[in-house]
């Protein structure tokens, strides 16, 4: 495999540690995922920020947040036998699944991508209601016709859907609810309409028949989505196989719609890799790269709360139309930034 990110040498550029909690009596594991926009001539991320109380010895504790808007800690003995505690992320406990930690959205801006700072009267972005008790995760962030649409994963018992929200200032939101049910994730609606119509990738699963595939929507608002058709699939025996996710809003090039996607495999070994979509029918894929265009390495990125992990949902096109800054979650603990020539991707793009 040949990685060709050119990492920041900055990295991590975020910490746990280099922003505060959201309230007292909880501390940040991790930093994961973040969206990316420009506004008011700055850098902007839409970081996922996971929280829960410091922990004890013979204690896991969690915090959920109610339909009012509470949140409430739950504890629940290690030695309990009727935890299930095998995976840092989610927990069963009496045939009920939670999350190891609730996240919410903080938006930090910077002058030149590497050095971010939370800016002062911009909201963090919550869970509300009753969909989203367990928070929400993993921002993305299309620009279209001056207006932003931020589509997250939208979690609580009910299971795993995309939320929107949309906004013009980033102060003052619109609420658009649930726009695709569990189980879903890794909405990335394109930034620009296509023959008229809004466009989004979108990640339904299942755990019987089919998979965690890449599927395509098309929408006449943005709001309300149909036309689904599956476009990307797992890969046997590949780094690929076990699950495929959509990153940002795919990219406009003149040979079509390039896509950076993430990709993991039985061992939860999560890389990136891209393809190509028609420029007319972006149903239609033209290409896909056969193997990693980035996999973890360094030791941010092998080592942290879920190791060996490099994961995006958010990035920059140069004016230059080559460079690409891709900024990313490694190991599910940090937030990353990395490089990447759009004509180097192009030549390790493959015929499908």
């Amino acid at each position: 495999m040949k990685d060709i990110a050119n990492r920041f040498t900055e990295n991590p550029l975020l910490s746990p540690s280099d922003i505060p909690p959201s309230r007292e009596g909880l501390e940040i594991t991790c930093l994961l995922n973040p969206g990316v926009f420009q506004f008011q001539n700055k850098i902007w991320l839409a970081v996922r920020v996971a929280e829960r109380p410091k922990q004890s010895e013979n204690i896991i504790s969690f915090p959920i947040l109610t339909e009012a808007g509470t949140i409430q800690i739950i504890e629940i003995l290690k030695n309990h036998p009727e935890l299930i505690a095998t995976d840092a992320r989610v927990i069963n406990y009496q045939g009920i699944d939670y999350l190891t930690t609730l996240s919410h959205i903080r938006l930090l801006c910077s002058e030149d991508g590497k050095q971010f700072y939370e800016p002062e009267n911009y909201p963090h972005l919550v869970g509300e209601g009753i969909l989203e008790t367990f928070g929400i995760e993993d921002c993305r962030v299309s620009l279209i016709e001056g207006k932003y649409y931020l589509t997250f994963t939208s979690v609580s018992p009910s299971g795993v859907g995309v939320g929107l929200r949309t906004t013009t200032d980033w102060k003052n939101f619109q609420k658009h609810g649930m726009i695709f049910p569990p189980h879903n994730k890794d909405c990335a609606i394109f930034e620009e309409k296509i023959n008229g119509l809004f466009y989004a990738l979108h990640r339904p699963s299942s755990v019987d028949i089919g998979g965690n595939y890449i599927w395509i929507a098309s929408s006449p608002d943005g709001i309300h989505w149909g036309n689904h058709k599956c476009i990307i699939k797992t890969r046997k025996e590949s780094w690929d196989s076990k699950r495929v996710g959509a990153g940002a809003a795919p990219i406009k090039t003149e040979f079509g719609w390039l896509e950076i996607y993430h990709g993991a495999n039985e061992f939860h070994q999560y890389c990136l890799g891209a393809f190509l979509l028609d420029l007319e029918d972006p149903s239609k894929v033209i290409s896909r790269t056969e193997t990693p265009i980035m996999f973890p390495k360094t030791n941010y990125e092998l080592s942290g709360f879920f190791g060996n992990v490099v994961f995006t949902n958010g990035h920059i096109l140069d004016p230059d139309g080559d460079t690409l800054t891709v900024y990313y979650g490694a190991s599910d603990e940090f937030v990353c930034g990395a490089t990447f020539s759009i004509k180097e991707i192009f030549s390790l793009l493959k015929k499908v």
